[in-house]
C-alpha cells in the first residue's frame, strides 16, 4: 500500500518561516542608542555642582557678617529688660530733667528699690528746702568731656537761666569710668558746702562704683548732701581699700580744682542778678 503525503505537509521542512531579522542582527551590529539628551542632562549637573559650592561659600559669608553686625550691635547697644536701647549722653541731655522722679538711670543699674527711696528722700527735701537734686547714671562718656564738665552741660541745658537753675543740683556717675561729679546752682552749692562736694566725689562715688555696689553709691550720696543741706552731721562715706585701684578716683586737690572753676562761672552769672 503506498502512501500518498499532502504537499503541505512538508511545508515545514521544505518552506521555513522567515525568523524576525531583528533578532538575527548582533548586538555589536545595531545602531548606538542616542545620548544627546544624557549628555545636555550631565552638563546641566555638572553646571548645577559646580556654581552650587560658590552659592554655599557666599551663603556662610553673609551669615558671618550678619553675626557681626548682630554682635557689634548688641556691644555697642545693649538691650534693658524692657527692651529698649541704651541712650547716650547726649539723648540724656536732649530729653531734659525727668518729670515724675529724680533719677535718669541710662547705666540700667539701679534698683526699683532705690529709685523709690530716692524719690522718698528728695522729695521730702523739695517740699522741706526747695532744692532739687537730679541723679543720672550713665555707662560711659563717648565725648571727650569728663565727668564735671558732662555735670556742667547737664545742669545747663537743662536749666538754662540762673533762676531755673539756682537751686538745683546734678549728681552724675559713670560706671565704666568708676568716676562721678556733683555740679548745681549758686544756691545749692552753697547750701551743701565745698567740703561735702568734695567728698563726696571723692570717696561715695568712686569707692563704692568700684566695687560695683552702684545702688549704694547714689543713695549714700544723696543722704550725705541731704545731711549737708538739712545741717546735720556729715554720715561719712566709705573709705579706699588698698587693693582697690586709685586711678579713676579724683583727688581732693583734683575736685576742688574743678569746683573752683565753677565757682568761678557761678560768681560771674551771680553779678547779672
Amino acid at each position: 500500500m503506498e502512501t500518498i503525503f499532502s504537499p503541505h505537509s512538508f511545508s515545514p521542512l521544505l518552506n521555513p518561516k522567515p525568523s524576525n531579522p531583528r533578532t538575527l542582527v548582533p548586538n555589536s551590529l545595531s545602531p548606538p542608542k542616542p545620548i544627546t539628551c544624557s549628555l545636555k542632562k550631565c552638563n546641566l549637573e555638572l553646571a548645577k555642582s559646580s556654581t552650587s559650592i560658590p552659592k554655599t561659600w557666599f551663603s556662610h559669608v553673609q551669615q558671618g557678617l550678619a553675626a557681626l553686625a548682630l554682635s557689634l550691635a548688641l556691644n555697642f547697644f545693649p538691650i534693658l529688660p524692657n527692651g529698649s536701647a541704651l541712650a547716650s549722653e547726649f539723648d540724656v541731655l536732649n530729653e531734659g530733667p525727668p518729670q515724675e522722679s529724680f533719677v535718669v538711670d541710662d547705666a540700667g543699674v539701679l534698683s526699683r528699690l532705690t529709685k523709690s527711696d530716692l524719690k522718698r528722700l528728695l522729695s521730702d527735701l523739695e517740699f522741706r528746702k526747695n532744692f532739687h537734686i537730679n541723679f543720672i547714671t550713665v555707662r560711659k562718656l563717648t565725648s571727650k568731656a569728663d565727668a564735671f564738665e558732662y555735670a556742667d552741660q547737664v545742669l545747663e541745658k537743662w536749666y538754662p537761666s540762673l533762676e531755673e537753675g539756682n537751686n538745683k543740683g546734678i549728681v552724675v556717675l559713670i560706671t565704666s569710668q568708676k568716676e562721678g561729679a556733683i555740679t548745681g546752682g549758686p544756691a545749692f552749692i552753697q547750701a551743701v558746702g565745698d567740703t561735702v562736694l568734695d567728698v563726696a566725689v571723692s570717696e561715695n562715688l568712686p569707692v563704692l562704683a568700684t566695687e560695683e555696689k552702684y545702688n549704694e553709691a547714689i543713695y549714700s550720696t544723696a543722704k550725705r548732701l541731704v545731711a549737708a543741706i538739712d545741717g546735720l552731721p556729715d554720715p561719712g562715706g566709705p573709705k579706699l581699700k588698698d587693693n582697690k585701684r586709685e586711678s579713676n578716683f579724683k583727688t581732693r586737690e583734683e575736685t576742688e580744682e574743678k569746683r573752683g572753676q565753677f565757682s568761678l562761672v557761678v560768681g560771674g552769672l551771680l553779678k547779672y542778678l
